[in-house]
């Protein structure tokens, strides 16, 4: 096992918060944020189940399986609810856990699972994931000294950022790591074409903030929005001009005051 990817991290004091990152990713995405969310609050930020560093996929995989190992990591952490904030798959899950009646609010950043009924571009989306993995494997021996230089922080990044001159280059390397150790792909990919995302929004009954950058790049604004703007008209729904899918690595300051603006 990496030593730099765990099955979680946990600091800070206040009321309980929990983090919960994109597919491919890590906890390590919320690096640039923790310090300012954990001034305010007690936060857990697990490693998703099939990801790097965290829990085995259960052989019997299904459409909760991974809010199912979240949930157990609130459950041992103590939390009967928390502030839940999720980008992409995270922020898809951070809307499962709210149907289970886990979530003081949500705060989902650019989540997956919005295309409208019969927008079948997200089948093109899933695919993208094996063929980048298999891209990236190979190098992944090598990530820091391909991080090492703006070009290829860029390179790295740009799937998922706008802005990339200010990320330090341990954040970079993780995610290049993060993306070939997560063993989930395949399983998880088969997985949402055969179910797709399943969600009932009228169980969803806590405080909802949706953060989109409008140049989103892997879920576009507003397209792959569609479900939850028809779902969730009552959210707070907040535009990030010229900002790409991942804002706590895009504009960690930003995306950490939206945040803590919300659960205050």
């Amino acid at each position: 096992m990496d030593r730099a990817f765990t099955h979680a991290h946990r600091g800070g004091s206040g009321s309980p918060m929990v983090c919960l990152h994109g597919f491919t990713d890590t906890w390590r995405t919320w690096d640039l944020v923790l310090p300012m969310l954990e001034r305010e609050h007690d936060v857990l930020a697990p490693t998703l189940a099939g990801h790097l560093g965290g829990p085995a996929l259960r052989d019997d995989l299904d459409g909760d399986t991974v809010a199912d190992h979240v949930e157990e990591a609130m459950d041992a952490a103590g939390f009967a609810t928390a502030h839940l904030v999720g980008n992409s798959l995270g922020g898809y899950v951070a809307l499962q856990l709210a149907e289970r009646g886990r979530a003081r609010t949500v705060v989902a950043l650019a989540p997956a699972g919005g295309w409208a009924e019969g927008d079948d571009t997200y089948r093109d989306v899933l695919d993208h994931f094996p063929r980048m993995q298999a891209e990236v494997r190979p190098a992944a021996a090598q990530a820091e000294a391909l991080v090492a230089t703006p070009f290829g922080r860029r390179r790295a990044t740009a799937l998922i950022t706008t802005h990339y001159e200010h990320l330090p280059a341990a954040v970079c390397a993780n995610l290049v790591r993060g993306v070939a150790g997560c063993d989930g792909v395949a399983p998880l990919v088969a997985l949402a074409h055969r179910q797709g995302w399943v969600l009932d929004p009228a169980a969803v009954d806590c405080p909802l903030r949706i953060v989109w950058g409008t140049a989103d790049r892997l879920l576009p604004w507003p397209s792959a929005a569609e479900r939850y703007r028809r779902w969730f008209p009552q959210a707070d729904w907040i535009e990030l001009d010229g900002i790409g899918h991942a804002p706590q690595l895009d504009v960690p300051l930003e995306a950490a005051q939206l945040i803590l603006g919300f659960t205050a």
